[in-house]
């Protein structure tokens, strides 16, 4: 079982979660976008955009947080925080 957790913060408060399950055979850079493109559809925001940074956060901790630089358009929330949780 893969699952990410997905939260939204604003002034280091917790606006609203979910967690994703995924239990497919995808490779995990997949399960990653889709789990992402279901959290932002659930939150209703645009997918925010992979910078150089967010990659090497995530490389290195499992975790990710993507602030306003990372969003076309206007978010009111501080960042969005990716985390895995599980992985197989």
């Amino acid at each position: 079982m893969f699952r990410i957790w997905g939260k939204e913060f604003k002034d280091n408060h917790m606006l609203r979660d979910t967690v994703i399950c995924d239990d497919t055979e995808d490779t995990r850079t997949h399960k990653i976008f889709h789990a992402l493109d279901q959290i932002c559809h659930e939150f209703d925001l645009s997918t925010p955009i992979w910078l150089e940074s967010n990659i090497r956060e995530f490389k290195r901790h499992a975790k990710v947080r993507f602030y306003q630089d990372s969003f076309i358009d206007q978010i009111d929330f501080d960042y969005l925080e990716l985390h895995v949780i599980e992985e197989d």
